[in-house]
């Protein structure tokens, strides 16, 4: 098995928060390739290590797991780089998806600029064959177990046949990598019945009630996280990336409110203490780091995206999920599911 390529350079902490999730995912036995500015990564490298050793009183064989790729160039947050990938060759983003292209990483990880990922990947590794285009899935933390929104954010405008096909590589990674034996997909709309939404959203519904999947129907925005009404949320990229993004709003002010009150006051404060255990349960289901990047279903290779905020338990997390995907085959699953067998 090849290593995992980290984007070493992204994200907003970078690259100290990736060296370190490197390293976590290294004692874990996952072998990583950092790829970033060697200059910098290698003196980031050391005092992690160094750091880490002194942590666990002694060397455990994590420096074996990881290699240094290097990549002088590096694609800023605020960038706009997806109109001129193929000019930044030299980037830690291209030369990673590069490796994946070359056979010489399974996969690529990175929390960078989203945009310059998603062209990049497009530009190196193609999409699957049969495949309009890919989706962005990412796992969202619902209070009943995850389930995956698919497009989160790679197209802003989508057709009904880019739906259906995102219902299809939806139920393949829920299949893979959240071990459901047969995912219920729905779309969501503005209503439940088969006449609300869009054009493409009622086009797309006709087509589902007739695919191979187990198509529930509509379900609406109340649906995302507060009931188990569905495994995979299609959805087009504008729609589904504002949805994410006032998922994480929601739940950050919730827990912003929650310490304020526990905070507040003598009364609070021991309230707070009595619910502690229950409340880090419930955070920790509710916590986006442990599902690790987003996967780009559809490219020709496997690539995931993480938060731009990962700290280095994201981080880990990405890798590991990345590690999973390989292991289980998710690429082969992908494919077959968009194939004219697997996609009617």
């Amino acid at each position: 098995m090849s290593p995992i390529a980290l984007d070493a350079m992204g994200g907003d902490d970078a690259p100290g928060v990736p060296v370190a999730g490197a390293l976590r995912a290294a004692a874990a036995g996952i072998d990583v390739t950092l790829v970033g500015d060697r200059g910098a990564l290698e003196p980031e490298l050391e005092r992690a290590l160094g750091e880490a050793a002194v942590a666990r009183h002694g060397g455990d064989g994590v420096r074996e797991r990881l290699r240094l790729a290097h990549a002088p160039d590096r694609i800023g947050m605020e960038e706009h780089a997806a109109l001129e990938v193929r000019s930044r060759r030299g980037s830690s983003i291209y030369v990673g998806t590069e490796l994946v292209n070359a056979g010489e990483a399974d996969a690529f990880v990175s929390a960078g600029n989203t945009g310059a990922v998603l062209a990049t990947a497009l530009v190196v590794l193609g999409r699957l064959p049969g495949v309009e285009r890919p989706a962005l899935g990412v796992v969202l933390p619902a209070t009943s177990g995850p389930r995956l929104l698919v497009d989160a954010g790679a197209n802003a405008e989508s057709r009904a046949s880019h739906l259906v096909q995102f219902a299809h590589l939806g139920d393949a990674y829920a299949r893979v990598a959240l071990g459901v034996a047969s995912p219920r997909v729905a779309l969501l709309s503005i209503g439940g019945e088969a006449s609300k939404g869009s054009s493409a959203v009622v086009e797309a519904h006709a087509a589902l009630a007739r695919a191979r999947l187990r198509f529930v129907g509509n379900v609406e925005g109340h649906d995302l996280i507060a009931t188990s009404a569905a495994d995979v949320i299609v959805a087009d990229g504008f729609s589904g990336n504002v949805a994410l993004k006032s998922i994480e709003g929601v739940i950050a002010m919730l827990w912003e409110e929650l310490s304020h009150v526990a905070r507040s006051s003598a009364r609070g404060r021991l309230g707070g203490w009595l619910l502690t255990p229950g409340l880090r349960a419930t955070r920790g289901r509710l916590d986006y780091r442990r599902y690790g990047g987003a996967p780009l279903l559809g490219a020709g290779g496997l690539v995931y995206v993480a938060h731009g905020r990962s700290d280095a338990r994201a981080i880990e997390s990405a890798l590991r999920t990345a590690s999973e995907g390989v292991s289980a085959g998710l690429l082969a699953t992908i494919a077959g599911s968009v194939s004219p067998a697997g996609a009617t």
